[in-house]
């Protein structure tokens, strides 16, 4: 859902003399860069422009007609340069353009002089690859059995399917399908138990310590820093007991209920991704005036809270998925007070798009696997560098990558012991893939079983069903004391259908694909 972009306030004010000068009536500001002359100026200006808000990517991380046609034109905009001719604003709608200026996203002036500009361009275009390198795994073994079969679930006569929330609950095996402007409740059997009508599409639910469905709804499904999502406790029909707890939300995309400061009172972890501005925010005691704002980046997609120190108190873990892409810990340190610690920062191409807790090695502490894959943005190419990875905890929450399975547009994985041997395996799923390529489709969803000591044995379906899966679910649907996997189905727009529809010769795409567990 995301659209990421790869300089996110990108102002390195401290790096640059400004002297201000009168021109006309008009202030104007001169940017005077550092003076470097070597053979390798370039990198050194992009490292002072550019990685003073995020990772400095390397030119080898994209090719030459991506960095060319698409990244380094929408960096210069950040620094403040015109790219033929036009401004930041020249594409966009004039309430988002109102709504970006008053955030100070782009400078004014330019912060870069066009010389310095010309040596950025330079470095990145004469070290860029031509192509990058295909996806390279380990051999594989050919025998693995994929131990699902598959299932599809259509529901009404919607042709575009825009699946953006899958829920499942445990305690009534009811499956909660948010698609577009609808959510659907069905039972086990496939049987609709409820509809409701939605303001704009969902984004997340959980459910109260009553059991009654929270909400989350989007507000705008294109990238947007409108005001526009809201959270809802739903009642018992569509329209009917339905309570608004907060409104008036920046594309608010996930939450958690909880007690931070011990007080007996639930409160709300809120995440708004926003597109150029956003949140991470708690709420004492569920009250909106009563906000604790913990970050003002755009871009946060998900939170857990664990007690990650073991100090007894609850802390939180976010991801950041907005060029500075990261995952951050608020220590709680009682009294309402947060400490803030980035403990894994990933390069902004990387598209880190989900992330789980669970004990790998089971050591007693947290390990975190982390899916890299949102592609669709600045430079959709397939990127070898995507795809599932854990990071083992050394017990002082020191995160080390020990495991990468690569696969492309990797958009969401979970963990779960599958096969009930004990030990967690993974289901992995991408968003697009390449429909015109049999073997990417067929690995488009993945299963890796655990052997142990982070040996992962891969298996795929033996017939690809076509879908960009967006949202992926775990549970045990059938109840039959195993776990299955339900993947929704998300078409950006008729365009992209009819794209596919092309590619591959489908032209009905279900809104969700059950995946029943037939391990032994």
């Amino acid at each position: 859902m995301s659209r990421k972009y790869l300089l996110i306030f990108c102002f390195p004010f401290f790096i640059a003399l400004y002297f201000l000068a009168e021109n006309k009536g008009r202030t104007e500001y001169t940017v005077v860069s550092p003076q470097l002359k070597t053979e390798d100026s370039g990198k050194k200006l992009a490292a002072i422009y550019c990685a003073t808000c995020h990772k400095l990517p390397s030119p080898k991380s994209l090719d030459y007609t991506t960095w060319k046609n698409s990244v380094l034109p929408n960096m210069g905009l950040r620094l403040g340069l015109k790219i033929d001719g036009k401004g930041w604003d020249a594409d966009m709608k004039p309430q988002e353009a109102s709504l970006v200026e008053e955030l100070n996203v782009y400078p004014e002036y330019p912060l870069i002089s066009e010389e310095d500009w010309s040596l950025v361009k330079k470095y990145y275009l004469e070290n860029a690859p031509k192509s990058l390198p295909a996806l390279v795994r380990k051999a594989e073994s050919s025998e693995a059995i994929f131990p699902f079969t598959a299932q599809t679930i259509s529901i009404g006569d919607s042709k575009l399917p825009q699946v953006s929330l899958l829920r499942y609950d445990s305690v009534t095996s009811n499956l909660y399908i948010g698609d577009f402007k609808s959510l659907f409740v069905l039972d086990n059997t496939g049987g609709i138990v409820n509809t409701y009508t939605l303001d704009s599409p969902a984004s997340h639910l959980d459910f109260d310590t009553n059991g009654n469905p929270l909400l989350l709804t989007l507000g705008k499904l294109s990238p947007s820093d409108q005001s526009l999502g809201n959270l809802y406790r739903m009642g018992a029909t569509s329209g009917v007991d339905t309570e608004t707890l907060f409104s008036n939300l920046k594309r608010p995309v996930n939450f958690i209920a909880e007690d931070l400061n011990a007080d007996g009172k639930t409160d709300l972890v809120l995440c708004s991704f926003g597109h150029y501005g956003g949140s991470l925010s708690w709420f004492d005691n569920f009250d909106s005036s009563k906000e604790q704002v913990l970050n003002t980046l755009p871009g946060t997609r998900k939170v857990e809270i664990s007690d990650f120190n073991k100090d007894g108190k609850p802390d939180i873990m976010a991801l950041m998925t907005q060029a500075r892409e990261q995952i951050i810990i608020y220590y709680n340190t009682g009294n309402n007070n947060f400490e803030e610690r980035t403990v894994l920062s990933f390069d902004a191409v990387n598209g880190t798009s989900y992330f789980e807790l669970a004990d790998f090695n089971a050591d007693g502490y947290q390990d975190i696997m982390v899916t890299n894959g949102d592609n669709r943005d600045y430079s959709a190419i397939d990127k070898p560098y995507h795809g599932i990875r854990i990071f083992l905890n050394d017990g002082n929450d020191v995160f080390e990558e020990s495991f990468f399975y690569p696969m492309y547009d990797c958009g969401k994985a979970m963990v779960r012991d599958f096969d009930m041997d004990g030990d967690l395996d993974i289901i992995g799923a991408s968003l697009y893939s390449e429909y015109t390529d049999n073997r990417t489709a067929k690995e488009s969803i993945v299963y890796l079983e655990n052997n142990g000591n982070l040996d992962f044995t891969p298996s795929y379906m033996e017939v690809p069903i076509h879908g960009n899966w967006l949202t992926m679910e775990v549970g045990d649907f059938n109840n039959d004391n195993r776990l299955d996997v339900m993947l929704g189905t998300f078409i950006y727009n008729i365009q992209e259908m009819m794209s596919i529809s092309m590619s591959t010769g489908v032209t009905a795409f279900p809104q969700v694909l059950l995946l029943t567990n037939t391990a032994p």
